[in-house]
Protein backbone atom coordinates (compact mmCIF):
# COMPACT_ATOMS: atom_id res chain seq x y z
CA UNK A 1 0.00 0.00 0.00
CA UNK A 2 1.80 3.54 -1.24
CA UNK A 3 0.30 6.39 -0.85
CA UNK A 4 1.91 9.54 -3.46
CA UNK A 5 2.63 12.85 -1.53
CA UNK A 6 5.32 14.98 -2.32
CA UNK A 7 6.35 17.69 0.30
CA UNK A 8 9.39 20.00 1.39
CA UNK A 9 10.29 20.38 4.94
CA UNK A 10 9.04 23.38 6.85
CA UNK A 11 5.70 24.25 4.81
CA UNK A 12 2.63 25.73 6.22
CA UNK A 13 -0.38 23.91 4.95
CA UNK A 14 -4.34 25.77 5.74
CA UNK A 15 -6.09 23.13 7.38
CA UNK A 16 -9.18 25.78 6.07
CA UNK A 17 -9.32 29.06 4.55
CA UNK A 18 -9.45 31.15 8.01
CA UNK A 19 -6.78 29.34 9.46
CA UNK A 20 -2.98 28.07 8.96
CA UNK A 21 -1.57 25.06 10.83
CA UNK A 22 2.57 26.09 11.17
CA UNK A 23 4.45 22.48 10.68
CA UNK A 24 7.76 23.32 12.99
CA UNK A 25 11.37 22.24 11.99
CA UNK A 26 11.76 18.61 13.23
CA UNK A 27 15.12 17.81 15.06
CA UNK A 28 17.10 14.67 13.30
CA UNK A 29 16.67 11.50 14.82
CA UNK A 30 19.17 8.20 14.22
CA UNK A 31 17.34 5.56 15.57
CA UNK A 32 13.45 6.03 15.93
CA UNK A 33 10.75 8.89 14.35
CA UNK A 34 9.61 11.07 17.45
CA UNK A 35 6.39 11.33 18.40
CA UNK A 36 6.00 14.51 16.64
CA UNK A 37 6.91 13.33 13.52
CA UNK A 38 5.06 10.49 13.22
CA UNK A 39 2.06 12.93 13.58
CA UNK A 40 3.71 14.98 10.52
CA UNK A 41 3.42 11.58 8.46
CA UNK A 42 -0.09 10.61 9.86
CA UNK A 43 -0.86 14.21 8.38
CA UNK A 44 0.66 13.80 5.25
CA UNK A 45 -0.89 9.93 4.62
CA UNK A 46 -4.00 11.43 5.13
CA UNK A 47 -3.85 14.20 3.01
CA UNK A 48 -2.29 12.75 0.05
CA UNK A 49 -0.71 15.40 -2.30
CA UNK A 50 -1.16 18.79 -0.78
CA UNK A 51 -0.53 21.81 -3.39
CA UNK A 52 0.34 24.90 -1.46
CA UNK A 53 0.08 28.30 -3.38
CA UNK A 54 2.98 30.33 -2.99
CA UNK A 55 0.64 33.01 -1.14
CA UNK A 56 0.19 30.58 1.63
CA UNK A 57 4.16 30.73 2.54
CA UNK A 58 6.16 33.30 1.55
CA UNK A 59 5.30 36.70 -1.37
CA UNK A 60 8.53 35.67 -2.93
CA UNK A 61 9.51 32.39 -4.69
CA UNK A 62 13.31 32.50 -6.08
CA UNK A 63 13.86 30.95 -9.24
CA UNK A 64 17.34 28.48 -9.81
CA UNK A 65 19.55 29.72 -12.08
CA UNK A 66 18.52 30.21 -15.28
CA UNK A 67 15.95 32.05 -17.94
CA UNK A 68 12.79 30.81 -19.66
CA UNK A 69 15.18 30.07 -22.35
CA UNK A 70 17.69 28.31 -20.97
CA UNK A 71 14.79 26.22 -19.07
CA UNK A 72 13.86 25.10 -22.64
CA UNK A 73 17.31 23.17 -22.98
CA UNK A 74 17.74 19.88 -22.70
CA UNK A 75 19.58 19.27 -19.24
CA UNK A 76 22.80 17.45 -19.27
CA UNK A 77 22.92 14.95 -16.26
CA UNK A 78 25.39 12.74 -14.71
CA UNK A 79 24.48 9.99 -12.52
CA UNK A 80 25.90 8.86 -9.70
CA UNK A 81 25.94 4.48 -8.96
CA UNK A 82 27.57 1.98 -6.93
CA UNK A 83 25.57 -0.56 -7.57
CA UNK A 84 22.72 -2.46 -9.81
CA UNK A 85 21.22 1.28 -10.24
CA UNK A 86 17.82 0.75 -11.16
CA UNK A 87 16.87 4.45 -10.29
CA UNK A 88 19.34 5.70 -12.76
CA UNK A 89 17.80 2.98 -15.54
CA UNK A 90 14.25 4.74 -14.81
CA UNK A 91 16.48 8.31 -14.98
CA UNK A 92 17.40 6.77 -18.26
CA UNK A 93 14.48 5.14 -19.49
CA UNK A 94 12.40 8.85 -18.74
CA UNK A 95 14.98 10.58 -20.57
CA UNK A 96 14.65 8.28 -24.04
CA UNK A 97 11.08 8.58 -23.58
CA UNK A 98 10.25 12.21 -23.15
CA UNK A 99 9.13 12.48 -19.77
CA UNK A 100 11.89 13.85 -19.00
CA UNK A 101 13.80 16.80 -20.80
CA UNK A 102 17.56 15.99 -20.02
CA UNK A 103 20.24 13.50 -21.29
CA UNK A 104 22.35 11.60 -19.17
CA UNK A 105 25.61 12.05 -19.98
CA UNK A 106 27.79 10.16 -17.93
CA UNK A 107 27.82 7.49 -15.29
CA UNK A 108 30.04 7.75 -12.27
CA UNK A 109 30.80 5.00 -10.03
CA UNK A 110 33.15 3.79 -7.29
CA UNK A 111 32.59 0.13 -9.00
CA UNK A 112 33.51 -0.31 -12.53
CA UNK A 113 31.55 -3.11 -12.91
CA UNK A 114 28.41 -3.15 -10.80
CA UNK A 115 24.86 -3.58 -12.90
CA UNK A 116 24.74 0.30 -13.30
CA UNK A 117 27.80 0.65 -14.94
CA UNK A 118 27.49 -2.43 -17.45
CA UNK A 119 23.65 -1.05 -18.22
CA UNK A 120 25.39 2.59 -19.10
CA UNK A 121 27.93 1.05 -21.69
CA UNK A 122 25.37 -0.80 -23.34
CA UNK A 123 23.26 1.83 -23.68
CA UNK A 124 26.63 3.83 -25.08
CA UNK A 125 27.44 6.33 -21.99
CA UNK A 126 30.32 6.92 -20.40
CA UNK A 127 31.66 5.68 -17.13
CA UNK A 128 34.32 7.00 -15.28
CA UNK A 129 35.44 5.57 -11.87
CA UNK A 130 35.36 7.91 -8.28
CA UNK A 131 37.05 8.09 -5.93
CA UNK A 132 40.59 6.55 -7.01
CA UNK A 133 40.66 3.08 -5.53
CA UNK A 134 42.67 2.92 -2.98
CA UNK A 135 45.57 0.55 -4.58
CA UNK A 136 48.88 2.89 -4.79
CA UNK A 137 49.73 0.96 -8.60
CA UNK A 138 45.89 1.25 -9.89
CA UNK A 139 45.95 3.80 -12.76
CA UNK A 140 41.97 3.93 -12.36
CA UNK A 141 39.93 6.72 -10.96
CA UNK A 142 39.54 10.20 -10.65
CA UNK A 143 40.54 12.53 -8.01
CA UNK A 144 38.23 15.20 -6.53
CA UNK A 145 39.51 18.03 -8.74
CA UNK A 146 39.71 15.97 -12.36
CA UNK A 147 36.38 14.92 -11.07
CA UNK A 148 34.33 18.22 -11.56
CA UNK A 149 37.09 19.15 -14.72
CA UNK A 150 35.81 16.11 -16.53
CA UNK A 151 31.96 16.92 -14.95
CA UNK A 152 32.00 20.70 -16.56
CA UNK A 153 33.60 19.41 -20.06
CA UNK A 154 31.01 17.43 -20.13
CA UNK A 155 28.37 20.54 -19.75
CA UNK A 156 26.93 18.79 -17.13
CA UNK A 157 23.86 20.90 -15.58
CA UNK A 158 22.87 18.17 -11.99
CA UNK A 159 24.44 15.77 -10.57
CA UNK A 160 21.86 12.85 -9.57
CA UNK A 161 23.31 10.56 -7.01
CA UNK A 162 21.25 6.82 -7.09
CA UNK A 163 22.33 4.49 -4.85
CA UNK A 164 25.91 5.69 -4.20
CA UNK A 165 27.34 4.91 -1.13
CA UNK A 166 30.18 7.44 -1.15
CA UNK A 167 30.38 11.23 0.20
CA UNK A 168 30.41 13.62 -2.06
CA UNK A 169 33.57 15.59 -1.82
CA UNK A 170 33.35 18.80 -0.93
CA UNK A 171 35.12 19.99 -3.92
CA UNK A 172 31.70 19.04 -5.82
CA UNK A 173 29.29 20.01 -3.67
CA UNK A 174 31.20 23.79 -3.90
CA UNK A 175 31.32 23.63 -7.95
CA UNK A 176 27.50 22.23 -8.22
CA UNK A 177 25.75 24.33 -5.33
CA UNK A 178 21.76 23.58 -5.57
CA UNK A 179 22.43 21.29 -8.36
CA UNK A 180 23.05 17.49 -6.90
CA UNK A 181 20.38 15.74 -5.72
CA UNK A 182 20.07 12.00 -3.87
CA UNK A 183 17.48 9.73 -2.96
CA UNK A 184 17.56 8.10 0.38
CA UNK A 185 15.12 4.86 1.12
CA UNK A 186 13.58 5.98 4.56
CA UNK A 187 11.86 9.34 5.33
CA UNK A 188 14.26 11.99 6.66
CA UNK A 189 15.56 13.77 8.82
CA UNK A 190 14.78 9.80 10.75
CA UNK A 191 17.07 7.03 9.81
CA UNK A 192 19.69 9.01 7.83
CA UNK A 193 23.74 9.61 8.60
CA UNK A 194 26.59 7.32 7.69
CA UNK A 195 25.99 3.93 7.85
CA UNK A 196 22.23 4.14 7.18
CA UNK A 197 22.46 2.56 3.58
CA UNK A 198 20.20 0.18 1.73
CA UNK A 199 18.37 -2.60 3.98
CA UNK A 200 20.12 -1.15 7.21
CA UNK A 201 17.88 1.42 6.86
CA UNK A 202 14.97 -0.76 7.17
CA UNK A 203 15.65 -2.70 9.33
CA UNK A 204 15.95 0.27 11.54
CA UNK A 205 12.72 1.92 10.28
CA UNK A 206 11.21 -1.80 11.56
CA UNK A 207 12.57 -1.83 14.48
CA UNK A 208 11.40 1.38 15.54
CA UNK A 209 8.01 0.99 15.37
CA UNK A 210 7.71 3.44 12.57
CA UNK A 211 4.43 3.31 10.78
CA UNK A 212 5.48 4.85 7.79
CA UNK A 213 8.38 4.96 5.66
CA UNK A 214 9.23 5.82 2.22
CA UNK A 215 11.81 7.84 0.03
CA UNK A 216 13.56 10.92 0.74
CA UNK A 217 14.77 13.21 -2.10
CA UNK A 218 16.93 15.87 -0.87
CA UNK A 219 19.83 18.07 -1.95
CA UNK A 220 23.62 17.58 -1.40
CA UNK A 221 25.49 19.22 1.34
CA UNK A 222 28.90 18.02 2.79
CA UNK A 223 27.50 15.76 5.21
CA UNK A 224 25.40 12.36 5.21
CA UNK A 225 21.59 13.21 4.46
CA UNK A 226 21.48 16.55 6.10
CA UNK A 227 20.76 18.94 2.86
CA UNK A 228 17.79 19.99 2.13
CA UNK A 229 14.41 18.12 1.80
CA UNK A 230 12.97 18.34 -1.59
CA UNK A 231 10.43 16.04 -1.82
CA UNK A 232 9.39 12.29 -0.29
CA UNK A 233 7.05 10.12 -0.71
CA UNK A 234 5.23 8.18 2.00
CA UNK A 235 4.38 4.12 2.12
CA UNK A 236 2.92 2.78 5.09
CA UNK A 237 4.66 -0.32 7.13
CA UNK A 238 2.75 -3.46 7.68
CA UNK A 239 2.04 -5.41 10.35
CA UNK A 240 4.66 -8.36 10.18
CA UNK A 241 6.89 -6.41 7.35
CA UNK A 242 9.89 -7.94 6.45
CA UNK A 243 13.03 -5.41 5.43
CA UNK A 244 12.81 -7.55 2.06
CA UNK A 245 9.07 -6.57 1.71
CA UNK A 246 9.12 -3.06 3.14
CA UNK A 247 12.22 -2.16 0.70
CA UNK A 248 10.54 -3.76 -2.44
CA UNK A 249 7.58 -1.44 -1.75
CA UNK A 250 9.99 1.48 -0.96
CA UNK A 251 11.82 1.32 -4.36
CA UNK A 252 8.43 0.99 -5.80
CA UNK A 253 8.16 4.51 -5.01
CA UNK A 254 11.65 6.09 -5.75
CA UNK A 255 11.33 5.11 -9.16
CA UNK A 256 8.41 7.52 -9.37
CA UNK A 257 9.61 9.83 -7.33
CA UNK A 258 12.81 10.46 -8.65
CA UNK A 259 11.69 10.49 -12.17
CA UNK A 260 9.00 12.97 -11.42
CA UNK A 261 11.34 15.14 -9.48
CA UNK A 262 14.43 14.97 -12.23
CA UNK A 263 11.78 15.84 -15.04
CA UNK A 264 10.80 19.13 -13.03
CA UNK A 265 14.63 19.73 -12.16
CA UNK A 266 15.17 19.44 -15.94
CA UNK A 267 12.03 22.04 -16.38
CA UNK A 268 13.60 24.82 -14.22
CA UNK A 269 10.50 23.95 -11.79
CA UNK A 270 12.66 23.70 -8.18
CA UNK A 271 11.78 27.10 -6.60
CA UNK A 272 13.80 28.39 -3.27
CA UNK A 273 11.63 29.98 -0.74
CA UNK A 274 12.99 33.51 1.30
CA UNK A 275 13.98 31.21 4.15
CA UNK A 276 16.36 28.32 2.07
CA UNK A 277 13.50 25.92 1.20
CA UNK A 278 13.49 24.02 -2.17
CA UNK A 279 9.78 23.46 -3.59
CA UNK A 280 8.43 21.96 -6.95
CA UNK A 281 6.36 24.18 -9.29
CA UNK A 282 3.56 22.60 -10.58
CA UNK A 283 3.86 22.20 -14.39
CA UNK A 284 -0.02 22.60 -14.79
CA UNK A 285 -0.68 26.12 -12.93
CA UNK A 286 2.43 27.94 -12.21
CA UNK A 287 0.56 29.40 -9.56
CA UNK A 288 1.04 26.44 -6.85
CA UNK A 289 3.73 24.70 -5.73
CA UNK A 290 4.36 21.72 -3.09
Amino acid sequence: MASRVLFSSQLTFPANPSRKTSIAPLSPSRNALSFSYRILVDRFAMRIGPIVRAASFAPKVAELDGSRDEARKRKKLAVFVSGGGSNFKKIHEGCSGGSVKGDVVLLVTNKNDCGGAEYARSNGIPVLVFPKPQRESSSDGLSPEELVDVLRKYGVDFVLLAGYLKLIPVELVQAFPKRILNIHPALLPAFGGKGLYGMRVHKAVLASGARYSGPTIHFVDEEYDTGRILAQSVVQVIANDTPDELAKRVLHEEHKLYVEVVAAICEERIKWREDGVPLIQSKDNPDEYY
